[in-house]
């Protein structure tokens, strides 16, 4: 059995975004930002091999640049479901019995640091499970419905949580069959996880790993790659 596999989840259309083109795969330097994700993994000699989940329509697209950018780590491109959930659960299942543990990352963010993806795996490897994140810097406020504040949380405790996330793939997979039998839906890998009674530790990170989301991210994005996280780096 092989020792790790990651689950690059690639299926989403990104209506933030503003644009016709599904953000994973407008341009950066040159590449489409999936692309630039995938090799990041690709270069990591710790990893054995990537499943790509991505939307029916963009299959083909994405075996072609697999092809195209020599990544061979891509071992499958698979068609996601309809939740982000729903898509990662299928990339899970294709690793099943082939690997011991699994990330799971999202096809935008191109820029986690490799020292800090291995400090997620190795916690994993002690826990069971552990997901990159940062620490919070802007107060946070509790608003309701009609938009007045209703409590303040101690900035201190919040941390911003990214990918890659970290596990035992049977751990993993376990808390997705009970999430789906209990049509359970959560916001992230580690909230099924947590809901099944494993505690899930936090690696710090860096505030580079961002997610590329909105226009706004675009020119910060072209910033990193221009001046802390190229192809060597990244």
């Amino acid at each position: 059995m092989k020792q790790l596999g990651v689950v690059i989840v690639a299926a989403g259309k990104g209506s933030r975004m503003r644009t016709k083109e599904s953000k994973q795969y407008l341009q950066l330097a040159g590449k489409p930002i999936l692309v630039h994700t995938l090799a990041l993994f690709q270069r990591m000699e710790q990893v054995d091999t990537i499943v790509l989940v991505t939307g029916s329509e963009d299959v083909e697209r994405c075996r072609e640049y697999v092809e195209r950018y020599a990544l061979s780590k891509v071992a499958s491109v698979v068609v996601g479901g309809k939740e982000r959930q729903d898509s990662v659960h299928k990339g899970l299942e294709v690793l099943r019995d082939t690997v011991e543990w699994v990330m799971v990352h999202d096809g935008v963010r191109p820029f986690a640091a490799e020292e800090h993806i291995l400090a997620c795996w190795r916690q994993a490897m002690e826990t069971g499970a552990a997901v990159l994140a940062v620490p919070v810097k802007d107060t946070i406020k509790v608003v309701d419905p009609e938009g007045t504040i209703v409590s303040t949380p101690d900035r201190r405790s919040l941390w911003a949580i990214q990918t890659p996330q970290a596990f035992r793939l049977s751990l993993l997979l376990q808390a997705y069959e009970q999430a789906e039998k209990e049509a359970f839906t959560g916001t992230d890998d580690a909230m099924l996880v947590e809901r099944s009674g494993t505690s899930v530790r936090v690696v710090e990170a860096d505030y580079y790993n961002i997610k590329i989301t909105t226009p706004e991210d675009l020119p910060w994005a072209e910033w990193i790659i221009q001046n802390v996280r190229g192809e060597r780096e990244a």
